[in-house]
């Protein structure tokens, strides 16, 4: 019995049908024949054969070195690994009675971080009497969100979590 086959290419022994359409090591349709006879043919020139359309009918598969195209394979994903850009959520603390120039550098920062294609997460932090006076914090938010109005959008609206107000922009 046979292992389960993971998706992706199957090779040599792994290949349950009778006939396959073979294409060789350049490239060229050697045609429709006997799964046997294309093995033996692919060790003759010291390659696998590995099925590379099992949809089709009959099969495709090709003559392959199985180490070189899992090489090439891991390659390709690493390549595309390094170019995906990650968002980070960056966080940006508050209080409710900021004073202007603290405001100016908060908003600084949270302009560079938007522009480096992050996600802000503001988190307003109430002490004591501050709590009973919640629209201050709220004015304070909408006065963030017209403020980045033309770079980002809302993308969690104010909320309470306890004694913090939260709110979310990401980049347009």
């Amino acid at each position: 019995m046979q292992p389960p086959v993971k998706s992706g290419p199957r090779y040599n022994n792994m290949i349950q049908v009778d006939k396959v359409r073979v294409i060789d090591d350049e490239g060229e349709n050697l045609g429709v024949m006997y799964t046997r006879e294309a093995i033996d043919r692919a060790a003759e020139v010291g390659l696998d054969l590995v099925e590379v359309s099992p949809s089709a009918d009959p099969p495709v598969c090709k003559f392959l070195d199985v180490g070189k195209y899992r090489y090439e394979a891991q390659k390709k994903a690493n390549a595309a690994r390094k170019t995906q850009k990650t968002q980070e959520l960056k966080e940006i603390k508050m209080r409710p009675n900021i004073d202007d120039h603290d405001y100016d550098v908060k908003m600084r920062n949270v302009n560079k971080f938007i522009e480096n294609g992050d996600k802000v997460k503001l988190t307003l932090r109430f002490r004591g009497r501050e709590l009973s006076h919640q629209e201050l914090g709220m004015n304070l938010l909408k006065r963030v969100q017209e403020d980045v109005e033309e770079i980002a959008k809302v993308e969690a609206y104010p909320r309470m979590e306890g004694r913090q107000m939260l709110m979310v922009l990401a980049p347009k």
